[in-house]
C-alpha cells in the first residue's frame, strides 16, 4: 500500500478521499496524480482497477475532483452547490457503466467495462460523491480545520466534531505549530 493513497477498506469515503490528491489547496498545493500512471495506481490501491490512462482522461478525473471538492465545500458549510460543479458530476456518474458484483466471501467490487474502464472508474466515484454530499450516508461533510488544507471530509465519528481530514499530516502539524508557539513564548512572568 502506497502511503500516498489511502487504504479505503478502512472505510474512508472514495469521492472525498479522491478530493485529497490534491492537498494544501491554500498553501503550497500537492498534486498527487500528476500524470497518468499516478491516476492508475489510485484507482488500483481504491478497488478500481485500470490497466492505463491517457493525459484526456486524466484531465477528466481531475476535473472530477474538483466539481467534487466544490460541491462539498459548498455542502459542507450550508451552501448552494455551484451548478458547474453538479453538472460534471452528473455528467461522469451517467457517462460510467461500472457494475457492483458480490465476490465469493461477500463483498462488493466493481466491474469496469472493458472499453471505457477509466470512464467507468470515475462514474463510481462521482455516484459516491453523489450519495455523499445527497447525505445518504450516515455521517457529515465537514472541512479541514487547517487554513492551508481546508479539505472536504466526512466525518463518521460518533459525535461528528472531528477537526482535520487526517489527524497524521493535518492534525499533527497544527497540534506542533501550536505546541512551538507556546514554546516560543516561553514561561509566562512570576508571580
Amino acid at each position: 500500500m502506497s502511503a500516498a493513497f489511502p487504504d479505503f477498506r478502512l472505510g474512508n469515503v472514495l469521492a472525498t478521499s479522491f478530493t485529497g490528491t490534491l492537498s494544501e489547496r491554500h498553501g503550497n498545493a500537492v498534486e498527487r496524480i500528476p500524470v497518468p500512471h499516478r491516476l492508475v495506481d489510485w484507482l488500483t490501491v481504491s478497488g478500481l482497477a485500470v490497466d492505463s490512462c491517457t493525459a484526456a482522461q486524466l484531465d477528466l478525473a481531475r476535473e472530477l475532483r474538483e466539481a467534487i471538492h466544490a460541491a462539498a465545500t459548498a455542502a459542507a458549510i450550508q451552501d448552494a452547490l455551484p451548478a458547474s460543479a453538479v453538472q460534471v458530476i452528473n455528467d461522469r456518474s451517467a457517462q460510467g457503466r461500472a457494475a457492483a458484483i458480490l465476490t465469493p466471501d461477500g463483498e462488493r467490487r466493481w466491474r469496469l467495462g472493458p472499453a471505457s474502464p477509466v470512464e467507468d472508474a470515475l462514474g463510481v466515484i462521482a455516484a459516491d460523491a453523489i450519495g455523499v454530499i445527497a447525505g445518504e450516508r450516515d455521517g457529515k461533510l465537514a472541512l479541514c480545520a487547517s487554513p492551508t488544507c481546508r479539505a472536504a471530509f466526512f466525518d463518521t465519528s460518533r459525535s461528528r466534531t472531528r477537526r482535520w481530514c487526517d489527524m497524521n499530516t493535518c492534525g499533527n502539524r497544527q497540534k506542533k505549530a501550536r505546541f512551538n508557539a507556546g514554546r516560543r513564548r516561553g514561561p509566562g512572568p512570576a508571580e
